[in-house]
């Protein structure tokens, strides 16, 4: 039986104060599912990593960030959203402490489980806190901030690592967070308001086949071709499915309180914006990789230069993000992420083609600044239409949801392009994945670059396939009930 919501906050909070302290920590959580992209091949280099281990330090902060985000979810109702959301800030930027401090791929991929674990306490309370303290007129304009706020961060973190990279060392993308955490920590104190607290009985078995299951799907996508795709990763990856099978059945047994309340796939755009969201999340995990890695070991770029590459989408998102904010209200959804999603597929297949030694900015700039069009055009309107029918008793279950599907879709993105970039350089490069050559330096024999090059292009072509799935998905979206729309 789904619970009913705890009481909303009293009249004298002051709601757009509070959504910006909030903002603040979320800002900073999202940046860090993105700014080691940059990164990827110094680590590879300082630490002595395959290109395997390099994206292990990005998909264990997903994997530790995706697992638990249903269960804290409850606990904010349980203990109140504020508490959980600033122990999670605490726990993320001590961890953040720990990473920068590491000395072995290893000991990194450990801390940033941590940090992991921290972001997973935070996000859930932020789309909670936005439900209760905002009157549902404004509700809309709220959780556009809060998309757009995901949208631009996902692309200013690899900008921001490029930059502390070069400037300081890979151990800055991580310090960088300590001073962030402790402002957003005193911001959320002053500004986020207490708000009532309501028991749950809590969906143990639930978190643990969710959690057994993702963790053997996503080792076992990760670790196939490292493994040559042998009898136990097979096994495992098939466990992992059979597992979330199971899961599903027991959320739809589960009468109490499940960690996924069915019901509320039966709103279409509830379960749409949760498949575009997760191929946005795959997209966000995956997209940078080919790009840094062909910039730095192909076009000899530093970190900062590499980084360049990507400021036009920045740009783009973050000037249209207002923009887009409004039409939200005013335009049918299928309409608006539609087009965000046509424009993503036409700059990431444009960006793919140009992935060659020699070319200029340029011809790389132009197809990033179509992304970012894209990208402005996703992010904020799937948040805001994905919780915009459902009844306010299922408004804390939904946030939970759907950013456990953002979670999932970031896993599987980074997974996946890590096995893709690790079988294209194999077919290539015999050995560069393995050894090392795809680090900082930049590849001196013409003919292996334009060979790399090839491999990073076809890798690079996940994201492009991804937004071909996402625009199948919003065609599916109807008018927002309540909303002055009178057709579908």
């Amino acid at each position: 039986m789904t619970s009913s919501a705890p009481p909303a906050a009293s009249p004298d909070v002051r709601p757009w104060p509070a959504l910006c302290a909030l903002v603040v920590g979320f800002f900073m959580i999202l940046v860090d599912l993105t700014i080691v992209t940059v990164a990827t091949p110094t680590l590879i280099e300082d630490l002595d990593a395959s290109v395997n281990d390099a994206v292990w330090v990005t998909s264990a902060y997903m994997l530790a960030y995706a697992v638990p985000v249903l269960i804290t979810g409850r606990l904010g109702d349980r203990f109140g959203p504020r508490r959980i959301y600033l122990t999670g800030l605490v726990v993320f930027t001590l961890a953040s402490l720990w990473c920068g401090l590491t000395t072995t791929v290893g000991a990194l991929i450990l801390a940033r489980v941590a940090q992991g674990i921290g972001a997973s306490m935070m996000t859930p309370q932020t789309m909670a806190i936005i439900t209760r303290i905002f009157a549902p007129a404004e509700r809309g304009k709220a959780m556009a901030l809060w998309g757009a706020t995901a949208g631009v961060a996902m692309v200013v973190g690899p900008v921001l690592g490029g930059v502390l990279t070069d400037s300081l060392g890979w151990e800055w993308i991580f310090f960088v967070n300590i001073p962030f955490g402790v402002l957003a920590f005193v911001l959320a104190l002053r500004l986020v308001p207490v708000l009532p607290t309501h028991a749950h009985s809590f969906d143990w078995l639930g978190v643990a086949l969710s959690g057994v299951g993702m963790f053997l799907l996503a080792f076992g996508i990760q670790e196939g071709h490292q493994a040559d795709w042998s009898g136990r990763i097979i096994a495992m990856i098939g466990g992992g499915l059979l597992v979330l099978a199971l899961f599903v059945a027991w959320q739809a047994r589960n009468r109490r309180e499940p960690l996924v309340p069915l019901s509320l796939f039966r709103d279409r755009n509830f379960s749409v914006s949760n498949v575009a969201i997760s191929t946005m999340g795959a997209i966000a995990a995956a997209f940078g990789f080919p790009i840094m890695l062909y910039a730095q070991a192909v076009r000899g770029d530093s970190p900062t230069e590499a980084a360049r590459l990507l400021v036009p989408m920045a740009v783009m998102s973050i000037l249209l993000a207002t923009f887009v904010g409004r039409l939200t209200d005013q335009v049918h959804p299928r309409l608006v992420v539609g087009f965000g999603f046509a424009a993503s597929v036409v700059g990431y297949f444009a960006l793919s083609w140009r992935l060659e030694p020699g070319v200029a900015v340029w011809e790389i700039a132009v197809p990033m600044a179509v992304i970012g069009v894209g990208n402005a055009f996703v992010w904020s309107p799937t948040a805001a239409t994905a919780n915009r029918n459902l009844p306010l008793h299922l408004a804390g279950a939904g946030s939970g949801v759907y950013n456990a599907t953002r979670q999932v879709g970031s896993v599987l993105g980074a997974a996946a392009i890590a096995v893709l970039m690790d079988a294209r350089l194999a077919h290539y490069l015999p050995g560069a994945a393995a050894h090392g050559d795809a680090g900082a330096a930049q590849i001196a024999d013409p003919r292996a670059a334009e060979l790399f090059s090839q491999a990073m292009q076809e890798a690079s072509l996940l994201p492009a396939f991804a937004c071909l799935l996402g625009l199948l998905a919003v065609m599916f979206y109807e008018a927002p009930k309540h909303h002055g729309f009178a057709g579908r």
